[in-house]
């Protein structure tokens, strides 16, 4: 993966996350136990910390950048779906950031709390736990079921279990030139994780 070190700091990243190799840390990056960072998803801590807590996730193509004295941090489990842009702020533990979304600096999103996908997040929103925000700008639309936590805890499980599955079974490859006659599918991880966990 590019990894850069700036002013003399370098990235760190856990033996036990995953990082595409497409994807691009920068300074003052901080990936923990479990984490999965997907391909070319940019981190850049080169004004400020930004840190992933465990089991934590940041998918494809998002953007991860700080504020002056505004260190992001993404708190245990939490889920930064696929082309999001977070800007100086903090996702609590458990919470979800849908698909595209943006937040911008100052925003703290409580724990188990979801951003809907395409929101934007004004500077200084203070997302309650157990919310659901959406729209432009991002407004409370109700407080989230019991049922719909855990839906969203199970989706942070499927990117726990694969960030171990790229890990153990991902490599660069030529592409084949035809199908093969018995091609086999790629294994259905959440009822591989439903499996393991004992849902």
């Amino acid at each position: 993966m590019p990894c850069y070190e700036y002013e003399g700091v370098r990235p760190v990243v856990h033996p036990t996350a995953f990082v595409h190799p497409t994807a691009v840390l920068i300074g003052d990056v901080i990936i923990g136990e479990g984490c999965l960072v997907g391909p070319n998803a940019v981190l850049r801590g080169d004004i400020g910390r930004l840190e992933m807590k465990a089991g934590s996730n940041i998918q494809d193509t998002c953007v991860v950048h700080c504020f002056p004295g505004k260190d992001v941090i993404i708190e245990e489990n939490g889920h930064v779906g696929h082309g999001a842009v977070l800007h100086g702020c903090r996702v609590g533990r458990n919470a979800l950031i849908g698909i595209n979304a943006v937040l911008m600096d100052d925003v703290v999103v409580g724990e188990n709390a979801i951003i809907g996908a395409l929101s934007f997040v004004k500077e200084g929103t203070e997302i309650p736990s157990s919310t659901l925000y959406a729209g432009s700008p991002a407004k409370l639309i109700r407080e989230l079921s019991e049922k719909e936590i855990g839906w969203k805890t199970r989706g942070t499980e499927v990117y726990q279990h694969l960030a171990q599955r790229h890990a153990a079974t991902g490599h660069c490859v030529e592409p084949l030139k035809a199908v093969e006659p018995d091609r086999q599918r790629v294994p259905d991880v959440l009822y591989e994780t439903k499996k393991t966990s004992g849902r």
